[in-house]
């Protein structure tokens, strides 16, 4: 099997590209908030798109696998980030369907509705972690060679 070098411009394209797939979903809506303040609306965040966009954030992180795998680094905190946000996402969403909220059965208030939004909240923090991941990956990626530095 060849060696893998850590300066493919494969893995470094995987690595670009599934970083700035990761972050689309967090700063989407604080990017379409702020342009919508600067037009003169009031400040309104959609605080469920990065749920929406999750198919995006997934597509990211499994282009960040790929890369991590070829440049053997940040793997685990990568897969941990994006088993966490899987299974977070998946919670409140069957949460949601159970305490009827999902339905509009009830109204947006309680115990359950303080769980779906905390759920949805270590949601996004586990794609934040994934992210932070993924930087800190391209920067391993991007280091200069110690042969290289004289």
């Amino acid at each position: 099997m060849p060696v893998i070098h850590r300066s493919s411009v494969l893995t470094r394209t995987l690595a670009i590209v599934g970083t700035v797939l990761v972050w689309t979903p967090i700063l989407a809506p604080v990017l379409f908030s702020a342009i919508a303040t600067g037009r003169g609306r009031p400040f309104r965040i959609d605080y469920l798109m990065p749920a929406e966009l999750f198919l995006v954030a997934l597509a990211g992180s499994g282009l960040l696998i790929w890369a991590a795998l070829r440049a053997h680094s940040r793997l685990r905190p990568i897969c941990w980030g994006l088993g966490i946000a899987v299974g977070l996402l998946v919670a409140s969403q069957v949460l949601a369907v159970l305490t009827g909220l999902a339905s509009g059965e009830a109204e947006p208030a309680g115990v359950g509705w303080v769980l779906v939004l905390a759920m949805l909240g270590g949601y996004v923090l586990a794609l934040v972690a994934t992210g932070v991941a993924g930087v800190l990956l391209l920067r391993d990626l991007f280091k200069p060679s110690p042969m290289l530095i004289k």
